[in-house]
């Protein structure tokens, strides 16, 4: 029998009390100094001065995982911080980790079915679904008691992803190098690592073949035609053009950014 849907109200102070952050450490260090005590001084006081309101829209985290369009191998552990504009449209900002030195490494966007059927036939390559990532209990909302979590599930389980990242983390850049990469979600057993999931699990002491039997009674829905068309051949990827690709970081003297670059 199906649970029946929380009430928003109930969604919401669950996120906000909820904790489920600062035990996933960033893949790579930032080259670089080491913040001044003056600059320090000026970011403290902008805290308190300026407005931010936009950062301040965030309202909730979610983890899960991308892999390369095209390359299946490359496999990222995403953790998602969304702004919710209306009930059909998130934007997330994507972190390498949930601490306070957490690297930005891209963006997504999440969509409705309403939106994502009005999308151009072309278009929609470049998106991907989200039922699996629900049903399955890999996508996981920190924190979140488990009532709250399965009824935001509910709600994700119908949405449409535009995933792009800007600093590849999984190879060990130092810095964002390189051309922006279109990213899909998962779509089936068998496709991601296991180990990759076993330790996102061991770190948030969660058990995604529980979350799999919990959403059990989640309805997955029926996905709009050209939706991951990667699964069909298709994998559309951003590149540079030719002549303009960062071939590596040196932290070297001020006069050297790029390997092979001039000085």
């Amino acid at each position: 029998m199906r649970r029946p849907p929380a009430h928003h109200a109930l969604i919401a102070a669950a996120i906000l009390a909820g904790c489920g952050g600062r035990n996933t450490a960033p893949t790579v260090d930032t080259p670089g100094r080491e913040a001044s005590p003056e600059s320090k001084a000026l970011e403290a006081g902008a805290m308190v001065m300026q407005d931010r309101t936009p950062v301040d829209q965030v309202h909730m985290y979610v983890c899960g995982f991308h892999f390369y369009n095209g390359d299946m191998t490359r496999q990222v552990e995403a953790h998602h911080y969304c702004i919710q504009s209306g009930e059909d449209f998130h934007q997330c900002l994507i972190f390498s980790g949930n601490g306070k030195d957490a690297k930005l490494i891209g963006l997504e966007y999440i969509i409705g079915a309403r939106l994502f059927e009005g999308l151009p036939e072309d278009e929609r390559r470049y998106w991907h679904s989200h039922d699996y990532e629900v049903k399955s209990g890999e996508l996981i909302a920190p924190g979140l008691p488990e009532a709250a979590e399965h009824a935001l599930m509910e709600k994700f389980v119908a949405t449409y992803g535009k995933t792009i990242h800007t600093w590849q983390v999984d190879r060990g850049d130092a810095l964002p190098l390189g051309a922006p990469q279109l990213m899909m979600g998962f779509t089936a057993d068998g496709q991601i690592i296991p180990e990759k999931l076993a330790g996102r699990d061991g770190r948030f002491g969660v058990s995604t073949a529980a979350k799999r039997r919990s959403r059990s009674d989640i309805p997955g829905p029926r996905l709009a035609p050209g939706v991951n068309a990667w699964e069909r051949g298709q994998v559309p990827q951003l590149e540079w053009k030719a002549g303009s690709e960062t071939k590596g970081y040196r932290a070297a003297g001020p006069e050297a950014t790029r390997e092979g670059g001039a000085r």
